[in-house]
This record gives C-alpha cells, sequence and structure tokens, in this order.
C-alpha cells in the first residue's frame, strides 16, 4: 500500500462505483494503472467488496443507534452469533472501556427499535445494556 493506493480507496469510498477512467483522472494515472491497482487490493483482500449507499432521504426516515452492551465472563461468541441473527444490527464491535461490545442498529422507526433493544437485552448472555440514538449525522466515510 502507498499513498496512491490510499488516495484511490478514498476515490472508492466516495463512489464505489466511478468508472476506472474517471478513478484514473482523478488520480492522474492510466486506466490500465488503477486497473491492475485495483485488482491487486482486491487480490490482496484490502479490497473484499463493494457496497451499496442509501439515500439520505432513505436514511433520514430511519432510526439509528448504537447500543452498548456489557456481556457475562465467556459469553461473547453465544452474543455474537444471536446478534449476528438479527437483521437490524448492522455492525457489532468489540471494544476496550466500560462496555464489551457496540451494536449499531438501524430500524424503520422508534417502536421497532425499541423492539430491537428489548431483544438484544434478553439474548443470553448480555448483562446490561445502554443505547445512544443517533440524532444527525454530520458526515459518512
Amino acid at each position: 500500500m502507498d499513498d496512491l493506493d490510499e488516495h484511490l480507496l478514498a476515490r472508492l469510498r466516495d463512489n464505489a462505483r466511478a468508472p476506472v477512467a474517471e478513478l484514473a483522472r482523478a488520480l492522474g494515472l492510466s486506466r490500465t494503472t488503477v486497473q491492475s491497482r485495483l485488482a491487486k487490493l482486491e487480490r490482496s483482500g484490502i479490497i473484499a467488496g463493494y457496497a451499496v449507499r442509501l439515500a439520505g432521504a432513505y436514511e433520514a426516515g430511519r432510526v439509528h443507534a448504537f447500543i452498548m452492551l456489557t456481556v457475562e465472563p465467556k459469553q461473547a461468541a453465544a452474543v455474537t452469533a444471536a446478534l449476528k441473527r438479527m437483521p437490524a444490527v448492522r455492525r457489532l464491535q468489540s471494544v476496550s472501556g466500560p462496555f464489551d461490545m457496540i451494536a449499531t442498529v438501524e430500524a424503520a422507526g422508534v417502536a421497532e427499535m425499541d423492539a430491537t433493544i428489548d431483544e438484544i437485552g434478553a439474548v443470553k448472555g448480555v448483562e446490561r445494556t445502554n443505547t445512544s440514538l443517533v440524532l444527525s449525522t454530520k458526515f459518512d466515510r
């Protein structure tokens, strides 16, 4: 990985569907060089895939939250497996500090979010949760 690869990844974070020619122009490289670098990043596993970014208007109507979890000793794997089966849980991270994990959750509305929080709290191995609702997103990369 060099600075050009980092710049290429930054462009792809902005628009993963950007044509190779557009990426090449923006980076001052040939199309062949960009294609070669993309292939290398994919082969090495740095680029694991390409994703869909939803429109702000769609996202604005949804409720997002960060749910911090305290997990009973030796229950992290079971809690992880249970939360992985919940479609509303978009991301689960193990963290240091007063909590063991943080779940990023998305719901269609407040009632659905409330039910999801209850469902997470009822998972065997979850001692307690602490939820912060997202009020607004200042930027997203």
